[in-house]
């Protein structure tokens, strides 16, 4: 019997989408086509819906956009193409289930086709007349987080119907020769770190040498312990073989150090709906990680490096599960197969 294809819907906002998107295809047994743009072959690659200006944080501003929509702007051509390729995609391929991670529109787009959707739901104060609606015309909803760092603020109606698997990531678990070195990692959701903070943070701690990847505002005087790397191919491995890693909470981050095992220095970024800081101060409560709300004196580092050092295992490997992708990717197939 051919199964009918699972759609994935994945946002074009930073790496981490695209990546869980990635783990969950390579493992599942049940045909999976990703949509999205910039997926290019890997799927359907959508028109970019994005304003002129290039600034995008999900929401389109306009004046009288209706209650259950975020991003609805008027007179958008990549927004109507967008809408015609995924209606034409759904009434071509007859999907048996829709992943929208993450859209509001999209989830309704599918769900107004006939389509069965599972809300990929993120963590931060999601509570909203869109965030609350899309999940309530969905099947089901996927967290990709450990259910220890949920909200406290979160419906109970919202958790029942959520399936939290941590751990969706292709990351390096293990056996990666240690380098030593502190590793700095810059996602790609947010602006350039700043490169004179971090060459004064190097500076702070001569005896340890520290690697900065993704990307950074020029260094006038790079100290000679500070390797300023921009984007790499091996961001798992580079983080499995850190000695501390020092980043953000995006999902694809924290998921690649919680399951190579590392000390972690977490610095939330602004996100909408407060989704970093959810995530760090979860972590921060289970002693999963240090997390600072502003980047630090230089002085301050030598001893913050100190105190992640001396965070035990057990909180970091408990949000981690090794097999999460597997999870996941088996129970869309039941999802799918019961739809």
């Amino acid at each position: 019997m051919t199964r009918r294809p699972i759609g994935y819907y994945v946002h074009h906002h930073g790496a981490g989408h695209r990546a869980r998107a990635g783990a969950i295809a390579a493992v599942s047994d049940w045909p999976i086509t990703l949509l999205g743009t910039g997926v290019g072959e890997a799927g359907i690659d959508l028109p970019d819906d994005r304003p002129l200006s290039g600034r995008f944080d999900g929401v389109d501003g306009s004046e009288g956009r209706p209650a259950a929509l975020h991003y609805a702007p008027i007179d958008h051509d990549g927004v109507r193409l967008r809408v015609a390729r995924v209606a034409q995609w759904i009434a071509t391929e007859r999907p048996a289930l829709m992943v929208v991670d993450v859209s509001v529109e999209m989830a309704m787009l599918a769900r107004l086709a006939s389509v069965p959707t599972i809300c990929v739901r993120l963590n931060g104060e999601r509570n909203d007349v869109p965030h609350l609606e899309a999940f309530r015309g969905a099947v089901a909803l996927l967290a990709p987080f450990h259910v220890d760092l949920e909200r406290e603020s979160t419906p109970t109606w919202v958790r029942e119907r959520t399936r939290y698997l941590p751990g969706i990531t292709t990351a390096v678990a293990g056996g990666v020769p240690p380098s030593g070195r502190i590793l700095v990692v810059i996602g790609r959701g947010g602006a350039p770190s700043n490169g004179a903070r971090l060459a004064e943070a190097a500076r702070a701690c001569p005896n340890v040498q520290w690697r900065v990847i993704g990307p950074v505002s020029p260094v006038d005087d790079c100290p000679a312990n500070l390797d300023i790397a921009g984007w790499v191919e091996d961001a798992a491995h580079a983080i499995a073989a850190a000695d501390v890693v020092i980043g953000g909470a995006g999902d694809g981050l924290v998921g690649a150090v919680m399951a190579a095992d590392r000390p972690f220095i977490c610095i939330p970024e602004a996100r909408p709906f407060g989704e970093q800081q959810a995530t760090a101060s979860g972590m921060a409560r289970l002693g999963a990680a240090v997390v600072l709300e502003n980047w630090p004196k230089a002085a301050a580092w030598p001893s913050l490096l100190a105190r992640a050092k001396a965070l035990p295992s057990p909180p970091r490997q408990r949000l981690h599960d090794p097999r999460g992708a597997q999870m996941a990717a088996i129970w869309l197939g039941e999802q799918a197969a019961a739809a």
